[in-house]
């Protein structure tokens, strides 16, 4: 059964790269715009800063810059996570294409499988709101819908999501990736 399906899977394996390629390329180029305006506002915050500074007396200087780095570092933080929520959002959509897919039966099926036998013995097996499915046992619950499926995707990707943000041939800052809630 499993190499009958091989060539749906790759189909989908190749199509979900595809679409990530295209997603993430959109993704870079948000996070550029995003991160060249916080930027921007940065630099606006600490020229003020310093020109506030010299007016003001040195402690008054130095709280003012302090202010403006925090600020700054607000700001960036900020688009940080706007650019990790929108690839979230950009992969949740392009997973829930799926549902329309040919092969998508196979693709529940399978789920179903692995879902119930990852659940136990007496697992019952429900198809999931937004597809997918999702199956419990007394204590057990395996959550294989599309949404939860979309978001453990995204942090798989783990510190390489900072490339979203990362000017072209460096490396960004890490940022934590934030617990996928439950399935909506």
């Amino acid at each position: 059964m499993r190499a009958a399906l091989a060539p749906v899977r790759a189909a989908l394996l190749r199509r979900a790269r595809e679409q990530a390629a295209v997603i993430t390329a959109e993704a870079r180029r948000q996070a550029g715009d995003a991160l060249a305006r916080a930027r921007g506002d940065a630099a606006a915050q600490l020229a003020s800063a310093r020109e506030a500074g010299r007016a003001q007396a040195l402690p008054l200087a130095a709280a003012l810059r302090s202010q403006g780095r925090r600020g700054a570092q607000a700001a960036v933080l900020n688009a940080q996570r706007e650019a990790y929520e929108e690839l979230r959002r950009q992969v949740r959509a392009s997973v829930a294409s799926l549902r329309g897919e040919p092969g998508y039966d196979l693709l529940v099926k399978r789920l179903r499988e692995d879902a119930a036998r990852a659940a136990g013995p007496g697992a019952t097996v429900t198809e999931a709101p937004g597809g997918g499915v999702i199956a419990r046992a007394p204590g057990i619950v395996v959550d294989c819908s599309l949404p939860r499926l979309a978001d453990a995707a995204v942090v798989a990707l783990g510190g390489r999501v900072t490339q979203l943000w990362a000017p072209d041939g460096t490396r960004g800052r890490p940022m934590r990736a934030p617990r996928p809630g439950p399935a909506p």
